[in-house]
């Protein structure tokens, strides 16, 4: 089976949001939103998001799902958004749990922050299977980035998230809370598993030195050919210490503050204070 897929390049974030739609029908599902932010103001815009709100209505395509690889700790998801006006379900990985732990405690979230959770509509295990339509997506839990990385494989599609990035940038830092290089180059592993031909959707793109226009599409065959992270039969110990050098010199990402407070919600804001509005808390050193 090969999927329709439809990138969305959110140029303020680098990231791709995909809409991916049957071959002979009209299902489809929204693979990792965007909700755009101004931090220094603190307002969000919808305008990333209305561009594949359009897209669908205007394809006459059914919404079933709007699935999150991980919880993205560079911009916000606009699932909730999306849902609101296109309905499908909401679905993440089962670790989710383990973020909202996690963070919980590093954003002192009080008792009314569950963290079983319960703020999405479905909770995907390794190995679980969801329809979109008549099309099969098989999940696989790829977790090294957060505890909670899946990749989406949809007939000849794999969405890895930001497990593997383009084979000139390589692969995703590892050094978040409850990340691991060690976890990360056998989730690789895993994803390079697949069949040659398959297909492999990246979450972000940068442009490489020497690359002029971005891009989000390789191949299995490429990746372990060329990746320069894991390709070309690269160790697990070249891997590990490569991404850990390389992970001390990176700054955290610029939304993560607020990226992190509301997508491990499904995207929902913070519940209002008493003044009826939402915030995003800071921790000072506490990142």
């Amino acid at each position: 089976m090969t999927p329709a897929v439809h990138g969305f390049f959110d140029e303020a974030t680098n990231t791709i949001t995909y809409v991916v739609v049957e071959p002979e029908g009209r299902a489809c599902a929204v693979i990792d939103s965007v909700l755009d932010f101004d931090y220094a103001s603190g307002h969000t815009d919808t305008r990333s998001a209305d561009a594949v709100i359009a897209f669908i209505t205007k394809e006459g395509l059914e919404l079933k799902w709007i699935l999150e690889t991980h919880v993205h700790a560079d911009h916000l998801s606009a699932a909730p958004y999306i849902q609101e006006r296109l309905g499908g379900k909401i679905g993440i990985g089962d670790r989710i749990t383990v973020v909202q732990e996690t963070f919980g405690k590093v954003f002192n979230e009080g008792t009314r922050f569950q963290r079983d959770g319960s703020q999405f509509d479905q909770l995907f295990h390794d190995g679980d299977s969801l329809h979109i339509g008549q099309m099969r997506c098989d999940v696989m839990h790829t977790p090294g980035h957060t505890p909670a990385c899946l990749t989406y494989v949809i007939g000849d599609a794999a969405f890895v998230g930001d497990t593997l990035f383009m084979p000139d940038f390589g692969t995703a830092r590892c050094d978040f809370p409850g990340g691991s290089a060690e976890v990360m180059f056998d989730s690789v592993q895993k994803i390079l598993a697949l069949p040659e031909s398959t297909r492999i959707f990246v979450g972000h793109d940068y442009k490489a030195p020497g690359r002029e226009t971005y891009a989000w599409e390789s191949t299995v065959g490429a990746q372990k050919a060329l990746n320069v992270h894991v390709g070309a039969g690269k160790s697990k110990d070249d891997f590990v210490a490569m991404r850990q050098t390389r992970d001390a010199t990176l700054a955290m990402p610029r939304l993560i503050v607020p990226s992190l407070q509301i997508n491990m919600r499904a995207g929902h804001m913070p519940e209002p204070e008493n003044d009826g509005k939402s915030y995003i808390k800071v921790p000072i050193n506490g990142l």
